[in-house]
């Protein structure tokens, strides 16, 4: 009985893991889809004039009543680091936010209205393929779930197998395609974006690192997938031999 019931536990165990990678890769898509941290970094800024009798490092104070003339205005771009501030912001698929200076808070935009007009349609491409992604994976856990609590044969079983593993595997190439256009798309944006948008510095952030570790998952959940099913496959076959040897035996005595 113990032989008998161990390849049963094992596809059991590897249906439960790929379930939780595939879970696991969902909820880091939706995460990383629904957050403005896919890149983060710096925008050097003149420090704007002090309004009042407002004092302070992030601001200009010129004694002088032409203070705000546009000679001032091109002394400011011209001289040292001093005249400068540091602004910090961070972007996503569908929005950039950076800090205020002299001000609580963040300003925020649309990351499709910064995006040159020549590679917005790479970006509305990318969106698509990102909640293609996100559809594709949810179809893949449910399948995966119905296919743990399903208890009927083994042949529907299989079934239910080889369509989430087809499912899991295109979910999979979706999401690197979609990543790759977004990293494209913010590259070009960085060099052809609005003056007063482009950073000084940048890298990417902590959600573009979970967007790739849920393609990751979604990978690993297909490939237990695909291994569990060939395995169970490679079982039948090796019972049908068995069974068509045994039956061979038992009906060559009567011969002899």
């Amino acid at each position: 009985k113990m032989p008998a019931s161990m390849p049963e536990a094992d596809s059991r165990h590897r249906a439960s893991a790929a379930f939780s990678l595939s879970f696991l890769s969902l909820v880091f898509s939706i995460t990383a889809f629904s957050s403005s941290y896919w890149c983060e970094g710096t925008r050097k800024v003149a420090k704007p004039f002090c309004k009042g009798d407002s004092k302070g490092d992030l601001c200009i104070r010129f004694n002088s009543p032409e203070g705000n003339n546009s000679q001032a205005v091109q002394y400011i771009w011209e001289t040292g680091d001093d005249k400068f501030v540091e602004k910090k912001f961070h972007a996503g698929i569908w929005y950039s936010c950076e800090e205020m200076i002299n001000e609580d808070g963040e300003k925020c935009r649309s990351f499709i209205s910064l995006t040159p007009a020549s590679d917005r349609g790479v970006l509305w491409l990318s969106i698509v393929a990102e909640l293609l992604y996100v559809v594709l994976l949810l179809t893949g856990n449910i399948l995966m779930s119905v296919e743990i609590c399903y208890y009927s044969s083994v042949i529907d079983g299989l079934k239910i197998n080889a369509f989430s593993a087809v499912v899991t595997v295109l979910a999979g190439l979706l999401g690197m395609v979609a990543h790759m256009m977004y990293t494209t798309v913010f590259q070009m944006t960085v060099n052809l974006g609005p003056e007063d948008w482009r950073p000084h510095t940048w890298d990417y952030g902590w959600s573009y690192g979970l967007a790739w570790t849920s393609f990751a998952c979604c990978m690993a959940a297909a490939v237990t997938t695909i291994n569990k099913y060939t395995k169970t496959i490679l079982e039948f076959k090796h019972k049908r031999k068995k069974l068509e040897r045994s039956f061979r035996i038992q009906y060559k005595f009567p011969e002899y």
